[in-house]
């Protein structure tokens, strides 16, 4: 009696510990969604970082195949030639891509609003495109005039001038709107100098922080953290190189193609087609669009090639490009990335788009490492 006694005691503490142990594990999980959530700006952000730091040390390890230097002279000439490209770039081209720039925007606007009345000739609501009063006439703004009247010029002006309230409110308006685009630029130029200072500090020292996070695994499973750890970088690295050299083709393609075909802003529709290239499916299609409403400025024979030409682009990347140069990098299903890239940009915005593919690189690493332990797992039990 006594042993069935001390048995049923054991078999509930034990069950005590159980229901302890989880609700312990369900707090801190919901703990750490709802960090995530809070703070998934600043961690996207810290990721990006951590992103460039593996890029610019994937590329000093290519030059160190090249040249005997040490890993700091590397990473110095590295980042010297990068800055000469871009100060090149800017310098030779500054003025050519600013002007290209506004030119670009301004045939966006009209194009979308020729889309806009054309769509609306054809009885389709477009109230919930929200494209603004782009094509409101400043005449239309003026008070009519009563028919059979006489509207002097001074009688009109003074009906035209704004009250003291309406120039207070005009005032007021112009100081937000210049907060808000101050506000905009600073924390822009802050989230990028973040981004290129992790990524330097990242670059500089990897062994460091490869040390650092094996330091906090525990001491059991440090091996396997290893290897999921170098894994996870040289899968990284491998993606990286690959998305450089397929942007930088998608670039050259879509410029030469678009001054080819006579399209204005060719140099800048390229880089943003080549910048977009980084996101999968969702980047493709908005260079795309962004090239065919470009294009129309140029009449319909010019916006059906540069529509073609997007479709050759697009087939280079995809059928050419992407399973030669990241053949042995990433073996995503297109529909599941997408499905991925949709669900992140909804929840957290521009940043899980962008960052969707290196995510979901890193959970697929995870994903093999464990799978490739579950034979040996089972036989060694067996």
């Amino acid at each position: 009696m006594a042993g069935s006694a001390d048995t049923g005691l054991k078999a509930r503490s034990d069950l005590a510990w159980a229901i302890s142990v989880g609700g312990i594990g369900v707090v801190v999980f919901a703990a750490l969604l709802l960090f995530i959530w809070y703070f998934a700006a600043t961690l996207f952000l810290i990721f990006a970082g951590m992103l460039l730091g593996v890029a610019l040390n994937a590329m000093t390890n290519l030059l160190g195949r090249v040249v005997k230097l040490s890993h700091s002279l590397r990473l110095t000439i590295v980042c010297l030639v990068l800055a000469g490209l871009l100060s090149g770039v800017i310098f030779l081209g500054g003025a050519t891509i600013a002007q290209q720039a506004t030119a670009l925007s301004d045939t966006i606007k009209s194009q979308l609003v020729g889309v806009k009345a054309f769509l609306e000739r054809n009885g389709i609501d477009t109230s919930y495109f929200e494209l603004g009063n782009l094509s409101a006439s400043p005449a239309a703004s003026t008070t009519p005039v009563t028919p059979g009247s006489v509207a002097t010029p001074a009688a009109t002006a003074t009906h035209n001038l704004p009250s003291a309230g309406a120039l207070a409110s005009s005032g007021g308006a112009i100081v937000s709107q210049t907060l808000k685009l101050l506000l905009g630029t600073v924390s822009a130029v802050g989230n990028f100098f973040i981004v290129l200072f992790l990524g330097l500090t990242f670059a500089a020292q990897p062994g460091v922080y490869r040390s650092g996070l094996l330091y906090m695994a525990p001491a059991k499973h440090r091996a396997r953290a290893t290897v999921i750890i170098d894994r996870i970088s040289e899968t990284l690295e491998r993606w990286l190189i690959a998305q450089i050299l397929t942007m930088a083709a998608v670039f050259l393609v879509t410029w030469i193609g678009l001054a080819l075909i006579g399209i204005q802003s060719s140099f800048i529709l390229g880089i943003q087609a080549g910048l977009l290239a980084f996101i999968p499916t969702v980047g493709a299609l908005i260079a795309g669009l962004i090239v065919v409403l470009a294009s129309l400025a140029s009449g319909w024979v010019a916006a059906a090639s540069a529509f073609v030409l997007f479709l050759g682009v697009h087939a280079l990347e995809s059928y050419i490009l992407t399973p030669i140069i990241q053949r042995q990098a990433l073996d995503i299903p297109p529909a599941t990335l997408f499905a991925i890239q949709i669900l992140l940009g909804v929840v957290f915005g521009l940043w899980g788009i962008s960052l969707a593919l290196p995510l979901m690189a890193i959970v697929k690493v995870l994903i093999d490492h464990f799978k490739a332990d579950e034979p040996a797992v089972g036989t060694a039990a067996a």
